[in-house]
């Protein structure tokens, strides 16, 4: 009989042996690929080969397929499952022979024997899909397979470049790339109307959020006038969404690439002489050749995302400046060059007559949720009805407008805004969910940095809900969650009396009770927060 030590060798050796065929197999597949062999193909993926493998250095079969024309091979391939949006990790000749720490030319001669020796050596293909690299070899069978399959045309590459961008100027692929792109955009739209997309990342503001959408949505479809760019004025409170709707716009017309989120804040803007900084100095001053910091972004990106914090600390020259930018839709920089951006979207944000928006939606949404008690008898069933409000056309005009006027002292400035926007206070339901979701970004840091698994009652909520502030928005739940929730849990921390595997389940005492609901009518008590400690069958309370 064998023994446990020999038993364990052989177990080692069976590992070692399927792992090493495994590899094999990924190997065999990578040249079939490369030689346009799909009888091969079939072969190794009926015996387990990984449709997807990837090469040490980063491609997969269906990329060299596609790189090399083996229009059978690449149709094998998808029909066995391949993922045509998979991205090349391979970047450049001298960034993975640096990552793999072996010599360049070992890694060029790898390339070009095993990939494909017509590319550009010195070039980065980072994240280029099977359809960049039908392009790239100007097969357009391959290219509406690809697309049949469900390959995304609209998937950019390490430097930002889509596959269209490398079909030859006025070609047939270059036309059936465009079309196909501008029918998977409308699509994806369809699917995913921008609505749904910004109210993944952004709590409540329905109102603002449909807007803004819905102007957009004119600009995608060629229902805007192409002669001004889009202007928004963003109004509200601090800390209730108004930078980050700007940023998830950007996220959304220009994904992850560099420069299409471009944000000022106008607070360094206050001086007249400060003009330059935003534009550029002119000839004969220190700075001239370096450009502005706004001229020299949309130089870069004329079809950025722009936003403007805090515009009405800005000195009314530099709103001179964006006077011309919002009517005409080009800047003149401090060398004497246009820089034409019809295509930028403007964002600007601004607290002024907030307290007065504050107020006015505080009293609507009371006075809503008056008449739906009323109305259903207490027994609200929904509770759309309470949040969704809107601001009143007499108070745009008998309160907002003026303390603009008054600011901003010239009507052809609030004249080229296409659209303000209004950002509402949070609802309680809002309020609920921006505590919820605080909890849970501390419980995966518990998690991640000292193994504390962190619960709580549905009570904790409420309690933290007591400390917002309508002026601070989303930040004051921030800061009552470290204040209430976190500062016990990190003093625990420190003297021991939590540690890793331990369960902390957060609760909330009322007049020394753990309730599961605080009393309704007594506005004054205060909840306690209880920290009880779980390890191993034990229990304690902090």
């Amino acid at each position: 009989m064998w023994g446990k030590s020999s038993l364990n060798r052989a177990a080692y050796l069976a590992l070692l042996y399927a792992f090493c065929s495994s590899a094999s197999l990924g190997d065999q597949l990578l040249r079939a690929a490369k030689l346009g062999n799909e009888t091969e193909i079939k072969k190794l993926v009926k015996r387990g080969a990984d449709v997807n493998h990837r090469h040490p250095y980063g491609w997969t079969p269906l990329q060299v397929a596609a790189m090399n024309g083996n229009l059978k091979v690449v149709e094998e391939l998808l029909k066995l499952g391949a993922d045509p949006n998979l991205g090349d990790h391979f970047s450049s000749v001298y960034e993975v022979a640096k990552e793999k720490r072996v010599h360049p030319l070992e890694v060029w001669s790898t390339r070009e024997e095993e990939f494909s020796g017509r590319l550009n050596t010195r070039a980065t293909f980072a994240n280029c899909t099977a359809l960049h690299y039908a392009v790239l070899n100007d097969s357009v069978e391959i290219v509406e397979l690809l697309l049949k399959y469900g390959a995304n045309p609209t998937i950019q590459n390490g430097v930002g470049h889509m596959p269209v961008h490398y079909a030859k100027e006025d070609s047939k692929m270059e036309e059936f790339l465009n079309d196909h792109t501008t029918k998977f955009e409308a699509e994806e739209r369809r699917r995913f109307p921008l609505e749904q997309r910004l109210k993944k990342f952004i709590v409540g503001q329905e109102g603002a959020i449909s807007n803004v959408a819905a102007a957009i949505r004119r600009k995608e479809n060629g229902w805007y006038d192409e002669e001004h760019p889009l202007v928004f004025l963003f109004m509200g409170s601090s800390g209730i969404g108004k930078t980050e709707l700007a940023k998830q716009v950007a996220r959304y017309l220009h994904k992850d690439k560099k420069g299409g989120f471009i944000r000022l804040d106008m607070s360094e803007y206050q001086e007249k002489h400060e003009v330059a900084k935003l534009i550029g100095s002119p000839p004969g001053y220190v700075g001239h050749d370096d450009g502005g910091q706004l001229t020299k972004q949309l130089k870069a990106c004329p079809n950025a995302v722009v936003l403007f914090d805090e515009v009405d600390k800005a000195h009314p020259d530099v709103l001179t400046v964006l006077l011309q930018l919002f009517d005409e839709g080009r800047l003149t920089d401090g060398q004497g060059k246009t820089i034409e951006c019809k295509d930028a979207i403007f964002i600007m944000t601004s607290n002024l007559a907030s307290e007065e928006i504050a107020r006015h939606a505080l009293q609507l949404r009371a006075e809503v949720a008056e008449l739906a008690s009323q109305r259903y008898s207490n027994n609200i069933g929904d509770s759309e009805m309470v949040e969704k409000i809107t601001i009143s056309k007499a108070f745009k005009e008998n309160v907002v407008h003026p303390i603009l006027k008054r600011h901003f002292r010239r009507d052809e400035f609030l004249g080229r805004i296409t659209e303000i926007i209004y950002f509402l206070p949070f609802s309680k339901s809002e309020l609920l969910k921006l505590v919820q979701m605080e909890l849970e970004h501390w419980a995966v840091k518990a998690k991640e940095r000292h193994n504390i698994i962190l619960t709580w009652d549905t009570v904790l909520l409420e309690t933290v809900c007591e400390g917002y502030d309508v002026h601070y928005g989303a930040r004051s739940i921030k800061h009552e969650v470290e204040r209430r929730v976190i500062n016990p849990l990190a003093a625990a921390h420190e003297k021991q009396l939590i540690g890793k595997g331990q369960t902390v389940h957060i609760t909330v005492e009322y007049n020394g009770n753990t309730l599961n609901s605080p009393q309704k009518d007594d506005k004054t008590t205060i909840g306690n927060i209880k920290l009880q400690v779980k390890s191993k069958g034990k229990q304690k309370i902090i």
